[in-house]
């Protein structure tokens, strides 16, 4: 479904519309047809994601093991199969199958591992040599049976068709394969790996073609705890063979049976067995079994290779008894001919008899090899001298049983004279780095226990850079993106270098605040409190004066005063039915006595001024019919004065009166539709009733005959027990309807009562109504009855301790933030609170619900401010509540002026939305927040998965700081969420649409019972699975229908015997949730001991009688294309508008969508419109009149002036009231009621409303479309809208006019925008477990609904129950302390003269036993890895010797969250790179190949190889002004970058060395395998000394740092990148890549560096051409991704700019002496959905060169803001 026209934008592009043709003998004609047919394109809309935190959460996915096998015998460090090498390292290879199950097993354990027969090619390699093939068919068994030997499930089908294969599919729906695609055809492609690419291909199509998702695996990052890589999506193909030619299909048969008889030639005939018939053959002694077998085959072969034949299964006696240390050997050099001997002939004679019974431990190639050369150089004639006696009796015993020729080893020794041994020469691989000197008070003492001395290094080990040196100290004092402005208020120092503001200037800035300030007053307006009712503001005065107020008299809170009905009760009450007890007399003052007098005689005028009033209203209406009585009644309820007082009480029981006549009066009156609406209606208008607090005597007589005649007067005494009744009795002024016979007390009207048990019928029909609380009790502290755990978080609060609380949406976290506010602004002037939100959009609501609540006067100071990248409202360092971002926030905290000024004064940290910590983009910010902060923290979120972990974590760091942490865990929403799937099949249309008054709702909406969902084939019920009460029931009686065949009784469940004990009171919420806990215990024991194979189990039965019948009859799995999609739309809105489900929130993550999805709807609604204007009689009629009242306009006006000269009495109506008709108001050009979805909102009036919507269209780009919708009740809410317009939305939303907001998910998170209906509009990959719920939480109003519900549009059913049935993933996390992390914290020491919250802030984090809630990384190697962190930057000239930053600091640090291309960028500046490229005598080329530079280090997209490959660009790039593909990086830059990478690797190294060093007692020996654990070796050889053993021990590889797995290999510790340093380091040793800042990403080159991917030239393009439409056909760049992708570039070359003004200008003699001044923003450029009219963005504006700068440094300068200004312009005119 192309729903943001991301396909039909390559298709405009004029491709080559047909292939070569397919020739049904050529693979690489077949290869380059599916691929420029179909692959490119899936390819172009794979997306690269996080796999797990992004995509698939923790459903359940494959790993393809021959993808996975590939992979591992693809390794160039695994010695095995290599041409003319002996080398068969089985245990490296099974040690990297661990490692690389460990990484995936660390971030998700809800993967299997499936095997295709028919894929086997894939790893095999036939066509290579014969050795090469069958060395990797033993390796693959011998991994093959690791696996199913681990605790990971294992599986083999034959292929994709195989019947158990589709079984599993449809048992297990396994969210995506992780495979790979075999690569791109080359010239030099030989044509069996073609064909191996050919099936390759094809097996991803068909997966593809299933439905099943395919990721990449090899490639895929594993970063902290994300997996990323591209995701391919296709939906379910039922015919996939039809797509391509019939000769393309021969191709792929003729590509198999051409490896099938390579297969057949390579194995002799011998046939492959699928996996599945292999075993791990431990118990199997091999040397018999393998002699036995050459015995019976080949004698010939035996009698000619005797002596070799000796040797091989002597080595096979020996492995299984050699120390692993022992096994790592270098590369043993033998004959040339007895090599290819061994490669060619014996070996694969070898390993094919090995085939089926070979152990991981029972070979190695190099300890063959090594004794093959001992035997060679050794002149006796047996082995039993070189070997022992032990084996060599063992080997003759063996030789004697299977009657064997004597070995000639003499004849071997004359035929293959050794090889004189190589000297291995010294010193070719350069050692480690030394340290180099460092002291630093705070660090030495921290790093005392690791301490490592440091040495003077020779020059030649140093990187000699000789550009922007300066050795400054820095002093970071200006804006990040500007360099003229300081963000530091002056009263700290920071000094602006821009001039004074004008008067126009000033004028037009004090406008713009005005009008922000207006707009957050109209927004504050719209927020409401948790009842529904607008926020009153509360004064709070300051700390002095309340000190002042409290020791005179003491304050009653300032919201109980202020809240409706609060006042004391005039007329105490007691009980129904209960006595009061007669307590001491209360003594009275005088002037207390004069006071209750007065209060008296006021209550009497007030009573005697309502019953006249009262009477009025039952006079005027007494003549009407009941409904019309019904709607009057309904109106008069919303008067203030009906809201408390006897009156309240009256007019509700009046309306249970009206309700009963219009039962009565009703013809269907006992039909069940009328009888459940009327019973339903009633008891919800009685139940609210007897918990009013003024109820009256003769009222309650009436509420318990109503009872009576309902059929519950069984409930009478419980509702009378817990009702409060007033003293004071009063008669009614109307005559209730005669329920209840006066003398026999029985029901009048018999048929009233209800015919079925009260609680099914609760169950059946009264479970939203029920009361929802949890224990609840007054608490002077709130002004509403907290539940137990919300009283809990108070008292965490009140002690001032940490506290993470996660609780579903609308639970009732809300006050939580409030709370602490009031706090804090109660008892301090000048302590601040921080509230960290994730959104800009979340910002802006939470400012504005401060600013409703809360007013304090504090001078100079401001109550609260906001501060964003892009704006801020008020001083963020002169506030007491600081509404921010978490990159902001960080930043401040990393701030040395305000670590000696602001940051001591935060007194505590709200992380709103901290389940955020865990997403790929930002999550390391959070962490670095709760790193540093100063004081508790609350954490709150409604969607933590798994969260022990991280609270334990979060209290470790809460500890070390001295704060004690509670975490409060509360699983239920206040409101139920139901969910319907709206049905859309091929044939639907939309439904006719005359207008919205006269629209018949479609039967579409069907709903889905929570346990149907169960139909898709779950093995488990999520956490937060709920039942509605209705549900329960419907559940019991699908179990009643099969009680026969359940192995439960089911009569425990019946409700009436459940809930047996509350007969005559009514059911609670939490009564149910044990009902439904009951249920769902039997339904997961039933899940658990079910066959899913059984379609015929009680359990689908079950599934199958609670499902909607008319779902199962159709195509559940249809999918409508775009033109279905967005035509259907208005009748979606329609029905909801018809069934009173609006407003409603239409998700769908892609902002194009959500603007053609407004179009859409806006479109259908002008057009009936305009259609029904055209026939209407009416609509002609009420013109002709209004036209006529025009005309009269002039008339009007003299009668107006006329008016105004004749004196007027006082009390005389005004003049205007003669122009109140409808005329007045009426406006042609307004859309007609019936067209339009905006609801009536008393918050503004319709000229409000044009006012901002004039306001729009004159000052932001919000289009012309939109401000139609809105017009019409639609609105768009995405990131990319203006943010005025986006504003809007939100308050017309919450006001009620707009109803319809179709959103991505920046209305998700947090956003105050309740909703009766939550809508998901089609699929996308972000449509995540995570994302799903919180989306539909928005729905249920807290306050408005008490139900909410859920609909999904344009999904398919299991995609839908996919969502609902999965748990929420685990919260994924980072690696905070990276290099640049690190060089902060010493700015941050430096620049604040060790000030005190900074020392302990850094202090306390170096204590921490983990760093990260995901990382295994104890304090001890945090040490080791800060304290080679350090040395890195010393020697990248970031640090000097002290630990003060200097030189290039602020490049490194303002682009930290691009590490490591800022220090890349560091090294690239100070090496003269860019001084080379900028000082080109063109300018123009300049600039050009320093764009080239920068895009690849900065904003860098993969693109896949296929979609990459020569043949498709050059199709593409000669129609599209784009390149494509990235060119490669210059010589130069990667000369530089390499020799940077080396200096790298050689710190780390020498840290991985030392850490081992320092702790290898406590390391030991590392003999367990990654995953498993299991030892594979013994921890010491068990064989008697002997001459080979003691050789192997002498001239085995000593290794520190690497695995000794590796080390077999014949690895020692010389690592060839950062990356194999990581991968392949030994146990203990947690070494985290992306930790340490390699250059290897940038020096790769793809093709030749085995890079899986190349780079997407996206941001060189749009410098060139800045064009996006063809960055979105040509590049792949979406829509939706567009803005976000070029404005980070953007920044990103501000920052650059900056930090180079800035050393420039400290370099020069002109440079300002000021150095005690810091940023407070790591942002700061102005974002065009935030632009404002009155402000115009921080600019560049004219540098001047500063005195002393060289021509080649201001040159550098030159380019830089040649280039930002360029891409600039061209990333403006986008979205101007």
């Amino acid at each position: 479904m192309d729903l943001d026209d991301f396909e039909s934008a390559i298709a405009q592009l004029p491709l080559e519309d047909e292939p070569a043709q397919v020739s049904s003998q050529s693979a690489k004609d077949a290869v380059e047809y599916i691929d420029a047919q179909w692959y490119t394109f899936v390819n172009r809309r794979g997306r690269w994601m996080d796999l797990i935190g992004d995509y698939a959460g923790s459903e359940p996915f494959v790993v393809d093991g021959e993808a996975l096998i590939d992979m591992i015998l693809d390794d160039p460090l695994l010695a095995l199969g290599r041409e003319n090498d002996v080398s068969f390292q089985s245990v490296h290879a099974v040690y990297t199958l661990e490692r690389i199950l460990h990484d995936i097993s660390k971030r998700s354990d809800s993967f299997e591992v499936v095997f295709w027969h028919e894929r086997r090619f894939f790893s095999l390699h036939y066509g290579k040599s014969d050795y090469a093939s069958c060395s990797r068919s033993l390796a693959r068994i011998i991994l093959y049976n690791h696996l199913k030997s681990l605790n990971i499930p294992v599986h083999t089908f034959s292929n994709l068709s195989d019947p158990e294969w589709k079984v599993y599919q449809r048992l297990k729906k396994p969210m995506f394969v992780m495979t790979n695609d075999g690569g791109v055809v080359e010239e030099s492609t030989s044509e069996p790996a073609t064909a191996r690419i050919l099936l390759q291909r094809v097996f991803l199509y068909s997966l593809l073609a299933q439905g099943v998702s395919v990721t990449i695996l090899h490639g895929a990052e594993y970063r902290d705890s994300k997996i990323m890589s591209f995701v391919y999506e296709q939906r379910l193909d039922s015919s996939p063979r039809s797509r391509f030619k019939e000769d393309f299909w021969s191709s792929v048969k003729n590509a198999e049976e051409f490896l099938t008889e390579h297969e057949t030639r390579v194995r002799k005939g011998l046939s492959l067995q699928p996996l599945a018939t292999a075993t791990s053959q431990d118990d199997v002694d091999l040397p018999t079994h393998l002699l036995e077998t050459l015995s019976a085959t080949e004698s010939s072969f035996i009698k000619q290779h005797s002596g070799l034949l000796c040797i091989f299964v002597a080595h096979m006696l020996c492995v299984p008894h050699i120390d692993l240390k022992d096994r790592a050997r270098p590369s043993v050099p033998l004959p040339d001919q007895l090599a290819v001997l061994l490669t060619s002939i014996f070996l694969p004679k070898m390993f094919l008899a090995l085939e089926n019974v070979a152990s991981t431990t029972s070979l190695d190639g190099r300890v063959f090899g090594t004794l093959l050369d001992a035997v060679l150089r050794s002149q006796d004639a047996d082995l039993s001298s070189l070997l022992g006696t032990g084996i060599a009796s063992e080997l003759d015993s063996l030789w004697k049983t299977q009657k064997l020729p004597t070995p000639e080893l003499a004849n071997l020794r004359r035929s293959f004279p050794p090889v004189q041994a190589l000297q291995q020469m010294a010193g070719s691989e350069r050692p480690p780095l030394s340290l180099l000197p460092f002291s630093h008070p705070l660090f030495d003492e921290e790093l005392a226990a690791i301490h490592i001395e440091a040495e003077e290094t020779s020059e030649e080990d140093e990187e000699r850079a000789s550009h922007l040196e300066f050795n400054t100290l820095y002093s970071d004092t200006q804006h990040w993106h500007n360099p003229k402005r300081a963000i530091l208020p002056a009263h700290l120092g920071g000094t602006d270098s821009v001039g004074p503001m004008t008067e126009w200037q000033r004028k037009k800035q004090l406008r713009s605040e005005q009008r922000f300030m207006s707009k957050l007053q109209w927004q504050a307006e719209t927020l409401t409190g948790a009842l529904g009712t607008p926020l009153q503001q509360m004064v709070i005065p300051s700390a002095a004066q309340g000190k002042k107020a409290r020791s005179a008299t003491p304050t009653p809170r300032a919201e109980s005063s202020s809240r409706p009905g609060s006042a004391p009760n005039s007329r105490p009450g007691t009980p129904l039915g209960k006595g009061g007890k007669k307590g001491k007399k209360e003594t009275l003052s005088s002037a207390d006595k004069i006071r209750l007098a007065n209060h008296a005689k006021k209550q009497a005028k007030e009573d005697d001024s309502n019953i006249a009033w009262w009477k009025e209203q039952l006079a005027n209406i007494e003549d009407r019919p009941t409904s019309s009585k019904i709607v009057a009644i309904e109106n008069l309820m919303r008067n203030k004065r009906t809201k408390e007082g006897w009156l309240s009480v009256e007019i509700r029981l009046y309306r249970v009166h009206l309700e009963f006549t219009r039962w009565i009066d009703d013809s269907q009156r006992e039909s069940p539709p009328t009888r459940d609406r009327s019973t339903t209606s009633l008891m919800v208008m009685i139940k609210d009733l007897y918990e009013s607090k003024e109820l009256f005597p003769t009222a309650a007589k009436y509420l318990a005959m109503s009872l009576i005649a309902l059929g519950f007067a069984d409930y009478i005494e419980a509702f009378e027990d817990g009702a409060v009744v007033v003293n004071d009795d009063r008669s009614l002024c109307f005559e209730f309807v005669k329920l209840v016979k006066s003398k026999s007390g029985h029901a009048v009207h018999k048929w009233m009562a209800i015919r079925e048990d009260p609680v099914v019928w609760q169950l059946r029909l009264f479970g939203e109504f029920m009361d929802r609380s949890m224990d609840s009790a007054s608490d002077p502290r709130v002004s509403f009855k907290p539940d137990a755990w919300q009283r809990k978080v108070l008292d965490c609060l009140d002690r001032n301790e940490s506290v993470l609380v996660a609780a579903p949406t609308s639970a009732g976290k809300t006050f939580i933030s409030y709370y602490a506010m009031e706090r804090l602004l109660r008892t301090s002037d000048d302590d601040v609170l921080v509230y960290v939100a994730p959104t800009k959009a979340l910002v802006s609501q939470i400012a504005a619900e401060v600013y409703a609540r809360f007013r304090k006067e504090l001078g100079s100071k401001a109550c609260w401010a906001i501060h964003t990248r892009d704006y801020r409202v008020h001083n963020p360092q002169n506030c007491q509540i600081l509404v921010t971002v978490p990159e902001m926030l960080a930043t401040m905290l990393l701030s040395p002026p305000l670590a000696r000024t602001w940051t001591p004064r935060i007194k505590r940290i709200i992380l709103d939305e901290i389940h955020t910590i865990g997403q790929q983009e930002g999550g390391a910010v959070w962490e670095q927040i709760i790193l540093l902060a100063p004081c508790p923290l609350i954490g709150l979120s409604a969607t933590i998965g798994e969260p022990e972990k991280f609270n334990a974590w979060l209290a470790s760091v809460q500890k070390a700081h001295g704060f004690k942490h509670t975490f409060i865990y509360h699983p239920h929403r206040y409101s139920h969420l139901r969910k319907f799937n709206y049905l859309l099949q091929a044939e639907d249309k939309p439904a006719h649409l005359s207008s919205l008054q006269e629209y018949k709702r479609t039967d579409r909406m069907r709903f889905v019972h929570p346990i149907s969902m169960l139909s898709f084939g779950a093995r488990r019920l999520p956490p937060d699975f709920s039942l509605e009460s209705a549900d329960c029931l419907s559940l019991y009686q699908a179990f009643e229908s099969f009680k026969e065949r359940l192995e439960f009784d089911v009569s425990g469940l019946d409700p009436t015997n459940f809930f047996a004990n509350q007969k005559g009171s009514l059911l609670k919420q939490k009564d149910i949730l044990r009902y439904e806990k009951a249920l769902t215990d039997k339904v997961s024991e039933m899940i658990d001991s079910t066959d899913p194979q059984d379609q015929n189990s009680v359990l689908n039965s079950i599934i199958e009688k609670v499902s909607d019948p008319i779902t199962q009859k159709v195509d559940q799995q249809y999918v409508p294309d775009a033109g279905q999609f967005f035509a259907n739309l208005i009748t979606l809105i329609s029905d909801l508008h018809a069934s009173g489900d609006l407003p409603a929130l239409l998700f769908n993550f892609d902002r194009k969508v959500c603007e053609k999805m407004a179009q859409a709807i806006l479109s259908v609604l002008e057009e009936a419109e305009s259609k029904w204007r055209d026939t209407s009689p009416e609509w002609k009629r009420k013109i002709k009149q209004w036209e006529i009242w025009v005309s009269k306009a002039k008339e009007r006006e003299r009668q107006a002036g006329r008016l105004k000269k004749v004196k007027k009495d006082e009390d005389a109506p005004p003049a205007a009231e003669a122009d109140t008709s409808w005329e007045a108001s009426f406006n042609p050009d307004d859309p007609s009621p019936q067209f339009s979805f905006a609801g009536m909102s008393p918050a503004f009036t319709k000229e409000d409303l044009e006012d901002e919507i004039q306001s729009l269209a004159r000052w932001s780009s919000a289009p012309e479309w939109a401000l139609k919708a809105l017009r019409r009740g639609v609105g768009v809410h995405h990131s990319g809208m203006n943010k005025h317009y986006r504003t809007l939305v939100e308050s017309l939303y919450r006001s009620g006019y707009l109803r319809v907001v179709i959103a991505t998910g920046t209305l998700a998170l947090g956003i105050n925008a309740p909703t009766k209906t939550s809508v998901f509009c089609g699929d996308s990959p972000y449509l995540t477990a995570l994302m799903y719920r919180q989306c539909a939480g928005r729905a249920g109003r807290r306050g408005f609904d008490l139900l909410g519900k859920v609909v999904f549009y344009g999904l398919p059913m299991d995609r839908c129950q996919r969502l609902v049935l999965s748990k929420l993933p685990s919260l994924g996390g980072n690696f905070p302390l990276t290099s640049t992390m690190v060089l902060r914290l010493f700015n941050l020491l430096q620049g604040s003269n060790d000030a005190p919250v900074a020392r302990d802030a850094i202090r306390s984090l170096l204590r921490l036993p983990h760093i990260s809630f995901v990382s295994e990384v104890g304090r001890e190697q945090i040490l080791h890895h800060i304290r080679f962190s350090i040395d890195y930057l010393r020697r990248a000239g970031l640090l000097d010797a002290e630990g003060n930053p200097v030189n290039l600091f602020g490049v490194a640090a303002h682009l930290y969250y691009t590490e490591p291309s800022n220090l890349a960028l560091v090294a690239l500046l100070r090496h003269g790179v860019i001084h080379r490229i900028c000082n080109q005598s063109s300018l123009i080329t300049a600039k050009r190949d320093l764009m080239l530079l920068l895009s690849h280090l900065f904003g860098r997209r993969y693109l896949p190889k296929a979609y990459a490959s020569p043949k498709f660009l050059q199709n593409i790039v000669r129609k599209s002004p784009s390149t494509v593909v990235l060119p490669p990086l210059s010589d130069d830059a990667r000369r530089v970058l390499l020799r940077h990478e080396d200096h790298i690797k050689r710190v780390f190294t020498g840290y991985a060395v030392a850490y081992v060093a320092h702790h290898a007692e406590a390391l030991g020996q590392d003999t367990k395998l990654p995953f498993s654990g299991k030892s594979l070796c013994p921890g010491s050889t068990d064989l008697t000394p002997s001459p080979f053993t003691e050789q192997l021990r002498r001239t085995a590889i000593s290794t520190v740092a690497r695995s000794p797995f590796v080390a077999t290999s014949g690895h020692g510790d010389e690592f060839g990148s950062v990356q194999e340093l990581t991968e392949t380091s030994r146990d203990g040793l947690h070494l985290n890549e992306y930790a340490i800042p390699s250059m290897r990403q940038f020096t790769s080159v793809p093709g030749q560096d085995n890079d899986e991917f190349a780079l997407n030239a996206y941001l060189l393009d749009f410098y060139m051409h800045g064009q996006t439409a063809a960055l979105k056909a040509a590049n792949g760049i979406r829509d939706g991704e567009m803005w976000y992708v070029l404005q980070d570039f953007s920044l990103t070359l501000k920052s650059i700019r900056t930090g180079l003004v800035q050393l420039l200008q400290k370099a020069s003699a002109a440079a300002p002496s000021d150095e005690m001044s810091e940023i407070d923003s790591g942002y700061g450029t102005l974002d065009p959905a935030e632009a404002d009219p009155d402000i115009e963005g921080p600019e560049q504006g004219d540098f001047k060169r500063p005195s002393g700068v060289s021509d080649r440094d201001w040159r550098v300068y030159e380019v830089v803001n040649g280039v930002t200004a360029e891409f600039d312009e061209k990333f403006r005119a986008m979205w101007a």
